[in-house]
């Protein structure tokens, strides 16, 4: 089937949806294509115990804000609640099942070309998501593992693992929690660290650190933060090199703003890690057939592992080389064009509230140039 629409939208997680509710309230035409079955599939898939670490006030999509009674850090039920309440209430309807095959240039705009439709676009918004596809490392020897070996994609909650000695591979935000729900659930975990993690308490002193980084990042240069902040934050969270969590050589504003390496945001791990509940190690050099070595020769037999080893985009699957996204939502550098990226940036103020701003400005965008070309023709 092939037709023509002014925007076609790639993804309906919380960039496809805060983008197409400021379409909507612009009164242009567009259509949202997801490849999998509901809106935000990618958190409903995420493990249980999972909240926000941005507080509710920064978290919300464009012109409606998450209701009064949730609690000031959103947990995963609420979250998608939220994200279905959204879509009904700016009356989005993605049509579902749609994988997006290529976005191909022509001379006055995009074919969109997906499972079942060939759609010519003015404009096209890709909001594939910034975690569409699990990574896991090539480890020697993981073939012979007799054990349960999962991405954390696919961790929901401790349940298969209570009394199991389980290895989480990777110490991001999703690692030091599945970590921490194991261990309060009877399992025991050991962490294999690589290199450094900067880590930061989700509330520091009483206050989110989120708007802590936030004004503090407007108020002094990134580097002379990255010189305050560890002092601070070993005042609150007890020196963690102590226990092994040495931090990167790089300052964590400067992680962020160079690699959108967001620290971990620590809600009880390390307090365990402190009390030997959580056993840090190396990294992880080779599985073998009942566990695991580290760096150093460093052997410990395990029954499950897990890979808390991030995730990245999908774009590239479908987009030509050289109509990647710049470092915000705005329309490819490289020329004038009508192609958009929202969602692949995540600043110290937090991923959603990027997005939020990021299809506002996309929207604008669009309603500006369609105004240039009517005046212009």
């Amino acid at each position: 089937m092939s037709e023509a629409r002014e925007i076609v939208v790639v993804g309906a997680g919380p960039a496809g949806l805060a983008v197409a509710a400021c379409l909507r309230r612009a009164g242009l035409d567009f259509v949202i294509l997801e490849r999998n079955l509901e809106v935000a599939s990618s958190w409903r898939r995420h493990y249980e115990r999972l909240h926000l670490h941005t507080v509710k006030r920064y978290s919300a999509l464009p012109h409606l804000p998450y209701p009064k009674d949730y609690p000031r850090y959103v947990p995963r039920k609420l979250l998608i609640e939220y994200f279905d309440r959204y879509a009904k209430h700016f009356d989005l309807h993605p049509r579902f099942g749609e994988n997006v095959h290529f976005v191909r240039p022509t001379e006055n705009g995009w074919i969109v070309e997906s499972s079942s439709c060939s759609i010519f676009a003015s404009h096209v918004v890709i909001a594939s998501g910034l975690n569409a596809e699990p990574v896991s490392p090539v480890v020697p020897g993981a073939d012979k593992f007799q054990g349960n070996v999962i991405h954390s994609a696919d961790y929901f909650n401790a349940e298969p693992f209570v009394g199991q000695s389980v290895l989480v591979v990777g110490m991001g935000n999703t690692g030091a929690e599945i970590a921490l729900d194991l261990s309060n659930r009877g399992a025991r975990p050991t962490i294999s660290l690589r290199s450094g993690v900067h880590i930061a308490p989700r509330d520091l002193f009483g206050m989110p650190i989120q708007v802590v980084a936030t004004v503090a990042s407007k108020v002094l240069p990134m580097r002379a933060n990255d010189v305050l902040f560890p002092f601070i934050l070993d005042l609150a969270l007890g020196k963690p090199a102590r226990f092994g969590l040495r931090r990167p050589q790089r300052g964590m504003l400067q992680e962020i703003a160079e690699s959108s390496k967001i620290p971990v945001l620590d809600v009880g791990t390390v307090a365990k890690i402190a009390q030997g509940a959580i056993k840090i190690v190396p990294a992880l050099s080779a599985i073998t057939e009942h566990g695991a070595v580290f760096e150093g020769g460093i052997e410990v037999r395990f029954d499950a592992i897990i890979f808390a080893t991030g995730y990245r985009p999908n774009y590239h699957e479908f987009v030509r080389d050289d109509a990647r996204p710049p470092n915000s939502g705005t329309p490819n550098e490289k020329r004038e064009s009508s192609l958009y990226f929202i969602g692949f940036r995540s600043p110290v103020s937090g991923l959603l509230r990027e997005i939020s701003r990021e299809a506002v400005e996309i929207a604008s965008q669009i309603v500006r140039r369609r105004k240039e070309l009517s005046q212009s023709g």
